[in-house]
């Protein structure tokens, strides 16, 4: 791994205009971290990964590397581009078992945490750096929200979320409260009574959007977002149908793949999947079969009956009339997206949300209500992990404003 990070590395060519930096969410510095890399300063390399994104070890394991820093690269016009992600892994890798510090000292201000998802995270960390008293509050019995239980194993390992969770959040004396959900026992107005500050609403998107077609209630039928977070309770056959072809619906299939199922088929509304290029390379290569142009019009016992689509000169669909077809399946999922469930938003004075399910807030993460702020998939919807933490940076530097007293 080291000799390949390190050929990686002696591939970049230091452009004077680095395109890689314009696909990075996050604004990695990935130049100057590679010069690092090259003159044997991994430590140094290491601290500006962390420093800029709390959640550098799992970005580079779960970031569209393809579209982002490794897309922009200008070696990929004609060829490989550089595999950034090879090179982040590997540093932070290797820094993050250095990084022994404790709390800082301490500012005498509380700041409530509610949900652990990548946006939770980030804006825990980034206030402990400021000195705040920071309080998890998790619905889980373990923090990471879909980090842990939306990514299979085998693409964001465990055994990451419980490093990062001891050296981001333990040693730096970050306090969590799992197995309690903000809205039920204790709600918003309990927070702000005994002492907090500022309180952050990362809570997520775990909805799942449904088809609303008949048959979505049978016992063969799963939503992928149910499935994925633990599916070896799950008894799917050996023939699967996944209504779906996006990046969850590829996280899916692989792991049903890896569960024991040996027919397993995505289908999509669309004439190509909505998955990332090496997702979708991935669960080729796996034995995920593929079908477009089809949409779901029932489901029953026996599979789902789906319908022809055809595209019309002006690039619409239409569903071309007697069509139908059963696909057999033992087991159905269903892998569309979700929403937030905004069990808070409904209960809390001051919150609002849109049509969709989504909190509203202005572009630092201000609810309606004073001193509440929000980010991550409950205000955006399901989007990439350095997406969520992207923003949840800006929105901790406009927390740290409020409490100490100035504007944005």
């Amino acid at each position: 791994m080291a000799y390949h990070v390190l050929d990686e590395a002696e591939r970049c060519l230091e452009c004077k205009n680095p395109q890689c930096l314009k696909g990075c969410p996050i604004n990695t510095p990935i130049p100057t971290v590679i010069k690092l890399l090259k003159e044997n300063r991994l430590d140094e390399a290491g601290k500006i990964l962390f420093e800029n994104n709390p959640l550098t070890t799992i970005c580079s394991l779960v970031c569209n590397h393809e579209k982002q820093c490794e897309g922009h690269c200008v070696l990929g016009k004609n060829g490989s581009p550089v595999h950034f992600s090879a090179i982040e892994s590997y540093i932070s890798g290797a820094y993050a078992p250095k990084m022994t510090e404790g709390a800082k000292a301490g500012n005498g201000k509380k700041v409530a945490i509610v949900g652990s998802g990548p946006a939770g995270l980030t804006i825990a960390i980034v206030l402990a750096r400021y000195g705040y008293d920071v309080t998890i509050f998790e619905g889980r019995d373990k923090i990471g929200g879909v980090l842990r239980y939306g990514i299979p194993e085998f693409r964001l390992p465990k055994k990451v979320i419980d490093d990062l969770q001891y050296r981001h959040l333990e040693l730096k004396g970050i306090k969590i409260r799992p197995n309690i959900r903000i809205g039920d026992a204790i709600g918003v107005d309990d927070l702000f009574r005994d002492g907090y500050k500022a309180i952050f609403l990362g809570t997520g998107a775990w909805k799942p959007r449904a088809l609303h077609i008949k048959g979505e209630t049978l016992g063969n039928v799963h939503f992928a977002i149910n499935y994925l977070n633990n599916p070896n309770v799950y008894k799917l056959g050996e023939k699967v149908v996944i209504i779906g072809c996006g990046n969850a619906a590829m996280d899916v299939a692989r792991t049903v793949v890896r569960n024991g199922s040996r027919d397993v088929t995505c289908f999509s509304i669309e004439k190509k999947v909505a998955a990332s290029d090496y997702e979708f390379r991935y669960a080729q290569v796996e034995g995920v079969k593929f079908r477009y142009s089809l949409k779901p019009v029932e489901i029953v016992d026996q599979g789902v009956i789906f319908r022809k689509l055809v595209e019309r000169e002006d690039g619409t669909t239409k569903e071309v009339e007697g069509s139908d077809k059963l696909y057999d399946a033992d087991s159905v999922i269903i892998a569309i997206s979700q929403k937030p469930r905004n069990s808070i938003a409904a209960k809390t004075e001051g919150l609002e949300a849109n049509k969709n399910g989504l909190m509203v807030v202005d572009e630092y993460g201000h609810t309606g209500r004073e001193g509440i702020f929000a980010s991550g998939d409950v205000v955006h919807g399901a989007r990439t992990v350095v997406e969520a933490v992207a923003h949840s940076k800006i929105v901790a530097e406009a927390m740290h404003k409020y409490m100490q007293g100035t504007k944005d």
